[in-house]
């Protein structure tokens, strides 16, 4: 299995940070947080990440949908402690993106995830509206040395 690169362990390479509180429904039966359960993690955080474009995609009449997604586990995560998701824009393509995030809890790197998007209009593919791929610019994932 494919390790994430060793920038991607580092919350310093991300410029956006939401805070997740785990659950005791997120257990599994050998007491850490469930795969599915760190999955919707990333899925909550990825949401929220889109509220930076400022607009909802039905406002401009296409869809952003969930092409890909790559979750790499690199340690148990543990109730009751709260997991910070870091995430930044990975790739910006013609009419679709790459969101990189980390779920990092207690100053560790938990898990990575890569969520390919695609924008669809009414006839297909779409291009990136021009205000929104310049707040993309604004938030590229990068590597760094500091935490």
């Amino acid at each position: 299995m494919a390790k994430p690169e060793t920038w991607r362990l580092n919350a310093g390479s991300y410029p956006v940070s939401m805070p997740v509180q785990t659950r005791f429904a997120d257990l599994d039966s050998l007491g850490h947080i469930n795969n599915v359960a760190l999955a919707e993690i990333f899925e909550t955080a990825r949401v929220h990440f889109h509220h930076l474009f400022g607009r909802h995609p039905s406002d401009q009449g296409v869809r952003w949908l969930v092409a890909a997604v790559d979750l790499k586990y690199a340690q148990e995560a543990h109730f009751p402690y709260d997991i910070i998701v870091r995430s930044g824009i990975g790739h910006i393509g013609t009419s679709s993106w790459t969101l990189f995030s980390a779920a990092f809890q207690q100053g560790e790197c938990v898990a990575t995830c890569d969520t390919v998007m695609v924008m669809k209009g009414p006839k297909g593919s779409q291009g990136i509206d021009p205000q929104i791929r310049a707040i993309m610019e604004q938030n590229i994932a990068r590597a760094t040395t500091t935490a």
